[in-house]
């Protein structure tokens, strides 16, 4: 039987050859959140992009963060979740990467409001991100409220797949915990599935309790609204 070859695709420049399904841009941006995006460079975690980073140096987050401990949150949606995460916790660093311009617009007013400083912005696919991520530097990670793609040939975009729980269990600490919050029953079923065999350990707690640091998001809210109810899940990195 013939297999698929497993070599990744390189463009010509040199940089790996990622599909990327999800949307960039939405509506059209008002002045006041294209003047904040222009000057996103003061947010940045490091050198992430080939472009900026083509010899793929692990991020210095000691020397970013002052030597806090380092969260990351994996498509922060409108930034609700992870600016409060960041003003509860001021003694800990927390990463974002969002790759939807409209939501990091969103997000930058939030921090303005908040004035919290103790994160960082990743505008990008979180691939690139995990490819210059230290091993074992991640604490805590989040992925709440995940694209469903809800067609089953579409399951293998979910974040919830090997091409995406490899790195993370890399980049994560032993004994680190992934949160994962969905409304979609299968997309439950499918992490269920996955996320243990990558090497995750389901924490024994209620699915349907959300933990107690949690803010409910506007995404959460149009679900509810919507009759659709929320999962909660957490699991913790094993050591291989």
């Amino acid at each position: 039987m013939s297999q698929r070859n497993s070599t990744p695709r390189i463009h010509p420049d040199g940089t790996p050859w990622r599909n990327f399904y999800g949307r960039i841009r939405g509506k059209s941006l008002r002045p006041a959140q294209e003047a904040r995006l222009s000057d996103l460079d003061h947010l940045s975690p490091g050198p992430v992009t080939h472009a900026e980073n083509p010899d793929r140096t692990p991020l210095d987050l000691a020397a970013r963060f002052g030597g806090k401990p380092v969260w990351l949150e994996i498509g922060f949606g409108g930034g609700e979740h992870l600016v409060h995460m960041a003003a509860r916790y001021p003694d800990i660093a927390i990463i974002g990467a969002e790759p939807y311009v409209n939501g990091v617009a969103m997000l930058l007013r939030k921090i303005e409001l908040a004035g919290v400083s103790n994160l960082a912005v990743f505008p990008g696919d979180v691939r690139e991100l995990f490819d210059v991520l230290p091993d074992g530097s991640i604490e805590k990670a989040f992925l709440n409220y995940p694209d469903p793609w809800h067609k089953a040939r579409h399951h293998r975009r979910r974040f919830v797949t090997p091409e995406y729980l490899g790195p993370l269990h890399r980049v994560m600490a032993d004994g680190a915990h992934l949160r994962v919050a969905t409304d979609i029953p299968d997309y439950v079923r499918q992490t269920l599935e996955e996320v243990p065999p990558a090497g995750f350990a389901q924490l024994d707690q209620p699915m349907d309790q959300p933990w107690d640091d949690w803010i409910s998001t506007r995404y959460e809210q149009k679900a509810l609204r919507e009759g659709r109810f929320p999962h909660y899940l957490t699991f913790t990195k094993e050591a291989r």
